[in-house]
């Protein structure tokens, strides 16, 4: 079942699912990494019409076909191909941006001024957020070696374990808004369906019904959860390279305090790091809410080929210079989640082609102000939050 808030929408019992491999879950470089590469969804060989048949495609097959017409028409624009020139720009500007905040805090004596370079500082480490997911993606190298060692720069610089990124990303990249296996939708504080929002109790139950109202406060939390979450994920997974990841968190944490605490007092380097750390956490969850927030939720019973999957469970955020700056790329959500590996400065391109590929197709496509998304994303929250406060009436 795929529900909007109160409301389910049924998708025929025809299309079919199946988990997707660790290869499919970086995401495919070509057509027989998705659903539509000769496979259905549960790894059968798929029969396909022949150039001289009599008998029509089924609307599954046509379904299922999708991706690999859309890919070619994507491939064919040249969208997919590596972009190293807008990364290493990329790159020497958030460099730069990082280096003059720093400078900053260790010259100017203003402890108001620092304050507005903490919030800076946050913004700059948003930045640096974006590279990171962009290597997680394999946006900016062909090929993993080269992308997941740049990807330890951004680690070191935000005080991140690559390794939890890209397990917890992965899984909600394959299976996005699914209430059943997108982690992105198991939390605690919050219910994104009637069924979560019933399952609560206790304190989280009266809490939950009030969730609309402390969704983005809570997010000036988020940046030390994901702290927290790295390190408890170092320690209990089976990590590669854990020795190198919780080296890479202590010398952030090492050189981050010792900066701070040698260039203010003990009290304003604590007013710092508390102003820093919040609004990093705001920004970088405010930038990814409107993705998929309020957007179709789907659960083990649903069954949708990949670009319905995709495209459904996610929205786009109206294309302008500043908000493609603000937010990373990742406005062009359903584009992103439709091909991960694409460089994020050719999304905007990719749009226009998706979108009238869409339209051909009557596949709802969602696109909103950067206002009316989290306007949105409130509506539902308070929707979906509804059984949590009629218990209590």
């Amino acid at each position: 079942m795929l529900g909007v808030g109160r409301e389910t929408l049924c998708r025929p019992d025809s299309w079919d699912r199946r988990p997707l491999t660790v290869t499919e879950k970086t995401l495919p470089n070509n057509a027989s990494g998705a659903v539509a590469a000769g496979k259905d969804r549960k790894g059968r060989t798929r029969d396909r019409q022949s150039a001289g048949s009599q008998e029509p495609a089924s609307p599954q097959a046509e379904q299922q076909r999708d991706y690999a017409d859309l890919k070619r028409l994507i491939t064919q624009e040249g969208l997919l191909d590596k972009q190293l020139g807008f990364y290493v720009i990329n790159v020497v500007l958030s460099l730069a941006l990082l280096a003059a905040s720093l400078v900053f805090l260790l010259v100017v004596g203003n402890f108001w001024l620092q304050l507005l370079n903490a919030a800076f500082l946050a913004c700059v480490f948003g930045q640096w957020g974006f590279l990171g997911h962009d290597a997680g993606h394999r946006q900016i190298f062909n090929g993993a070696p080269r992308n997941d060692l740049f990807g330890l720069l951004p680690s070191l610089v935000l005080g991140l374990s690559r390794s939890w990124w890209i397990d917890t990303h992965n899984q909600h990249h394959v299976n996005p808004n699914d209430l059943d296996l997108d982690p992105h939708t198991a939390l605690p504080i919050l219910a994104f369906s009637e069924e979560q929002a019933r399952s609560k109790r206790g304190l989280l139950r009266f809490l939950v019904g009030y969730q609309s109202f402390y969704f983005f406060p809570i997010l000036l939390l988020e940046g030390i959860g994901i702290r927290m979450a790295s390190v408890q994920y170092l320690l209990r997974a089976e990590v590669r390279q854990r020795a190198l990841e919780l080296s890479l968190i202590v010398v952030h944490v090492a050189l981050y305090l010792g900066v701070v605490f040698y260039a203010l007092s003990v009290g304003q380097a604590v007013v710092f790091i508390l102003v820093h750390q919040g609004l990093y956490g705001l920004y970088f969850g405010s930038v990814f809410a409107p993705n998929h927030k309020g957007m179709p939720t789907l659960d083990s019973e649903s069954q949708l080929d990949f670009v319905r999957r995709q495209v459904l469970t996610s929205r786009d955020v109206k294309a302008h210079p500043l908000t493609d700056f603000w937010y990373g790329g990742l406005n062009y959500q359903i584009e992103h989640h439709l091909f991960p590996s694409m460089p994020r400065n050719n999304l905007k391109r990719a749009q226009t082609i998706v979108r009238a590929f869409c339209e051909e197709r009557s596949i709802p496509y969602r696109e909103s102000g950067a206002l009316e998304s989290n306007i949105e994303i409130l509506q539902f929250l308070h929707e979906v939050s509804a059984p949590a406060r009629e218990a209590r009436a």
